[in-house]
């Protein structure tokens, strides 16, 4: 009996020996970094480059993340600057929305539906923010395939506080999922300019759910994932060596080409070309261009993922652009129209910052003023004359500025991007980016800016009828009448 347990008590300290051989790697002791060594990771650090002794070793430790003998598993810490700078900058895109595009918006409707359109910016802002978390962040940055990514982030499972390297060094995952986040927001939020006053709230939620899946998520994903068809910057494989600094053809181009869509297949609105139908608050419009002009800094600087070099250029660049914008739209319209409006100069600002956001990171200062010019003279003309000439009721001007102004800024991105502007762009572009007007990354652009119109324009043709035939459109003659706040939502923006 005694031997019986003794063979069994071996058997068992065996097995137990196989198994921590088998499953558990050796416990290795790790020295201190050197002077050195720290002081690289320092360097790395304050300059946002590759982290140096954090990289898992079998004689060295670091300082800067977690190691886990046990597993010899490293994990890297956050850098506390670059954290913070991008929870300003989550922040400031969010301002964008809301209030910013909410009363840029409101402002410009009447007044018998100025809650309706603040209705569906909140609507999107918490519609989206479930599809993020549920599959959105993952689809769009996790690695799949050249159009999506897979589901591993779903829930976002594992997307913790430690940085994913493949976009950033420094920033913890979390963070970088809550910014992206506010580019989800806000971009299907643009759309309502276009429809605005005329289709149903059922009809904006249902919309925006098929919007994303099918628009948005693969063309955030093709353009920014790692392994995306478009991610020239960094993805060494990409099919359409194309760049996109903050969103030119994911935002802009997406919601403007989409909104003249959407706006033609619903038709215009009573009393379009019949009745006054001007905006009843200029001051909430100035108010919400200012509070779009503020957070576009953390749109476009915050598109670094740090506060460095490449941040300064594109806070330069987007300031510049944008002031140039502001004041050629009015002088153009004082010039032409014999007055400078409010609304002139509102829509020059928005110009400025659609037209740069996609060459921020990548143009000197002197292409940021060009691309300024440009913003205030195009966008206005196609505002001015070229919706009249084609009479379609694109009801703030979303597709006069959106779409042509994010078209011409991913082309201007192409012919005026500089090495010296961003040092990225000789990765995986040297041959591409050769500092030259005709330079070869024009033809890259203009392959993106195809690929984006086809998705953008079929997937919304499709979307519009499918829910068109589910539930409808737009609301009844009497709804719209009377305004969409006291129909839809039992409430008014004003009582007095």
């Amino acid at each position: 009996m005694k031997k019986s347990l003794l063979i069994l008590l071996l058997t068992a300290s065996l097995g137990a020996s196989l198994t921590a051989t088998a499953g558990d790697p050796p416990s290795v002791k790790r020295a201190e970094p050197s002077l050195e060594q720290r002081v690289a990771d320092l360097e790395a650090y304050v300059n946002n480059g590759q982290r140096g002794a954090d990289a898992i070793s079998s004689t060295v430790s670091s300082k800067l993340g977690r190691y886990d003998e046990k597993y010899n598993t490293f994990t890297p810490n956050p850098g506390p600057g670059p954290n913070a700078w991008q929870m300003t900058s989550a922040a400031l895109v969010l301002f964008m929305t809301l209030p910013g595009v909410a009363l840029f918006y409101g402002g410009l409707v009447r007044r018998k539906n100025v809650l309706s359109v603040m209705a569906q910016c909140l609507l999107i802002a918490g519609l989206v923010s479930i599809l993020w978390y549920c599959c959105g962040y993952s689809l769009v940055f996790h690695k799949g395939n050249a159009v999506l990514g897979s589901l591993d982030f779903a829930f976002l499972n594992n997307v913790e506080s430690s940085p994913n390297t493949d976009y950033s060094c420094w920033v913890s995952q979390n963070v970088f999922a809550m910014y992206q986040l506010m580019f989800a927001i806000i971009t299907p939020a643009l759309i309502i300019g276009a429809i605005a006053e005329r289709m149903k709230f059922s009809a904006v939620f249902l919309f925006t759910i098929l919007w994303m899946f099918v628009v948005y998520f693969p063309q955030a994903h093709m353009v920014w994932g790692i392994d995306g068809l478009m991610n020239g910057v960094w993805n060494p494989s990409a099919k359409i060596h194309a760049i996109d600094f903050a969103g030119g053809t994911v935002v802009h181009m997406t919601s403007g080409w989409s909104a003249l869509i959407l706006c033609l297949i619903l038709g215009k609105r009573l009393g379009f070309g019949k009745e006054n139908l001007s905006p009843h608050s200029m001051t909430y419009c100035m108010i919400g261009t200012g509070m779009l002009w503020v957070g576009w800094y953390g749109f476009n600087a915050g598109s670094a993922v740090a506060s460095d070099v490449i941040a300064a250029n594109a806070f330069t660049a987007t300031t510049l652009a944008t002031a140039v914008a502001s004041f050629v739209w009015p002088m153009a319209e004082w010039l032409f129209r014999g007055k400078p409006s409010v609304l002139g100069f509102c829509s020059g600002v928005v110009a400025g910052l659609v037209v740069i956001t996609p060459a921020c990171g990548f143009v000197t200062p002197g292409g940021a003023v060009i691309i300024g010019v440009l913003a205030g003279l195009i966008p206005w003309f196609f505002c001015y004359k070229v919706k009249g000439w084609f009479g379609y009721d694109d009801a703030l001007d979303t597709f006069g500025i959106h779409a042509v102004g994010g078209t011409m800024g991913a082309l201007l991105t192409g012919i005026l991007a500089r090495n010296a502007a961003n040092g990225n762009l000789a990765t995986n572009l040297k041959s591409f980016v050769t500092d030259t007007p005709l330079q070869p990354l024009v033809v890259e652009q203009l392959k993106a800016i195809g690929l984006t119109l086809v998705l953008a324009v079929a997937g919304t043709t499709v979307i519009a009828y499918i829910v068109k035939a589910l539930i409808g459109l737009r609301p009844t003659v009497e709804v719209e009448t009377i305004g969409l706040d006291l129909a839809e939502h039992g409430e008014e923006g004003y009582h007095a």
